[in-house]
């Protein structure tokens, strides 16, 4: 498994815990690998790696483009300048577990698999929850958001929050919203993907966004709405069952990690352009150290503690990967 580094300190094969060391270590890859594969990390953000302390995230606007100069016509100078731009400064993350030598004298061999399991568990669930945590403040509106007894960041880089209704242009243009007001409908779903299809660059330009993901907390009203909008190829609520355009368009996640950070009673979802997230960096998920677990003896308790390392980061950069509805206080889609 490429995500988690392995080292000993020395003595610890020639102790007690000698022979428990392969088999923890093995569990802790089985159950690593298990969870990267359930991730939805992958699908929500840019996963970038990083080489330095922090990363700076830009984009670049786009040039006015060719004009007509008739015959012999000189060729004008055209020209473009850096967008919004954010830095991602590398957070690290730690944790541990011990076996005690009564454990191993014992044979508790259950325990031995709860705690790696419970520790590579708490180690993923970390991840998503952050993730989830980001999301969930640019949903509620909020500029900065408190996980683990830290503070983080949650704006986009143009220095409003990542859903808002005025988003404002660095050259030219009209100030733009991604934030939505209106409940998830047939209807609904179709206004917010035409409004993504014409966000306009920092120079006014129309750009290649095209929505293909729905991302909605684990809501089973909500669920319901909008498996019934795509999941069929007709209009059921038409007599003629008129041809459902939205049929067979759309990848949904269900993030139930979302449920913990948006706003109780309410049913938010949120439209996401996978290919503009990868190529214009939307949403970043920053790995800057991978997980490094370190089994070493506690000379004070003669246990063996497994201790775990890694360095990462969330934030946003172009605020038009996405958009979000069924919040107050947005823009209504549908008059």
């Amino acid at each position: 498994m490429a995500g988690i580094i392995f080292s000993e300190g020395s003595g610890v094969n020639d102790s007690v815990f000698g022979k428990s060391q392969a088999p923890i270590r093995m569990f802790l890859e089985k159950r690593g690998e298990a969870f990267e594969a359930a991730s939805m990390l992958p699908h929500l953000f840019t996963m970038e790696k990083s080489t330095n302390y922090a990363e700076k995230y830009t984009s670049m606007t786009a040039m006015n483009g060719f004009s007509a100069v008739g015959e012999n016509g000189a060729y004008p100078l055209d020209n473009m300048q850096e967008g919004y731009s954010t830095v991602l400064e590398n957070v690290t993350w730690k944790d541990s577990f011990s076996v005690s030598q009564e454990m191993i004298e014992d044979a508790k061999l259950m325990n031995m698999r709860q705690q790696p399991a419970a520790f590579i568990a708490g180690y993923h669930r970390t991840r998503e929850r952050f993730g989830a945590a980001l999301f969930g403040a640019a949903i509620v509106g909020n500029a900065t958001f408190n996980f683990t007894g830290k503070k983080f960041g949650a704006k986009a880089a143009d220095g409003s929050n990542v859903f808002a209704t005025s988003h404002a242009a660095k050259v030219k243009g009209a100030a733009q919203s991604n934030l939505f007001s209106d409940a998830f409908s047939a209807d609904a779903l179709a206004a917010a993907e035409s409004a993504m299809q014409d966000f306009r660059g920092d120079n006014g330009e129309i750009l290649d966004v095209a929505p293909d993901t729905i991302v909605i907390p684990n809501l089973y009203a909500l669920k319901k709405a909008v498996f019934a909008a795509i999941g069929a190829d007709k209009d059921p609520n038409t007599a003629n069952n008129a041809f459902n355009y939205t049929f067979g368009r759309w990848n949904v996640i269900v993030w139930p990690y979302l449920n913990e950070f948006i706003t109780s009673g309410t049913a938010p979802w949120v439209l996401l352009d996978s290919k503009y997230n990868a190529e214009h960096g939307g949403a970043i998920f920053q790995d800057r150290t991978a997980l490094t677990v370190r089994s070493t003896i506690d000379e004070n308790t003669d246990a063996n503690v497994w201790r775990g390392r890694a360095r990462f980061v969330a934030g946003v950069n172009d605020w038009r990967f996405a958009c979000c509805a069924g919040v107050s206080g947005g823009t209504d889609l549908i008059s």
